[in-house]
């Protein structure tokens, strides 16, 4: 909202803070060859997380940064998972995912903290979660393709709303 002071200059409220914090996974410069030369867009994979066990991936494309920026702040909001973990914040069990060519596996291990690398560590530390040794198995460098193998890992372990009782009498 904006409102004026009484010289006419312009006061800007301070935006309000996201529950989220948010990290960029992955900037691509994209061209699209059309009959007048090249169009260029930009292609932006983004990590949305609450620290809190809430955890989503989104992608956006548009033809400015910022615009791609919010474009997948919008689809990570709209496909967020919460997944259920242990007191300790860390995974209950061993568990391995394939997506694409991408093999991630995640393994619980008591008290040695965080030992993952790449996309794969940047999840689960916006997730919030601890005491976990990743292993990425296959050889593929995307890291958007990491990125979802290990969404698809933590979503075996997701909260279902629908089958808890209702708190309504």
């Amino acid at each position: 909202m904006i409102k004026t002071d009484k010289r006419n200059k312009r006061i800007f409220k301070d935006k309000v803070k996201s529950e989220f914090d948010q990290k960029i996974l992955n900037i691509r410069r994209v061209v699209r060859v059309v009959k007048g030369g090249r169009r260029f867009s930009f292609s932006v994979a983004m990590i949305l997380g609450d620290r809190k066990g809430a955890i989503s991936l989104g992608v956006g494309k548009a033809s400015d940064t910022a615009l791609a920026i919010q474009k997948a702040v919008r689809d990570a909001k709209k496909n967020m998972t919460k997944i259920k973990l242990t007191k300790e914040m860390s995974l209950p069990h061993e568990i391995k995912s394939k997506f694409c060519s991408s093999k991630v596996i995640l393994m619980p291990n008591n008290g040695k903290g965080l030992v993952a690398g790449g996309s794969v560590r940047d999840i689960l530390e916006l997730a919030g979660i601890k005491d976990v040794s990743s292993k990425i198995i296959s050889r593929s460098k995307n890291k958007l393709n990491n990125a979802q193998a290990t969404l698809k890992a933590l979503r075996k372990f997701k909260i279902n709303y629908e089958n808890t009782p209702s708190k309504k009498k």
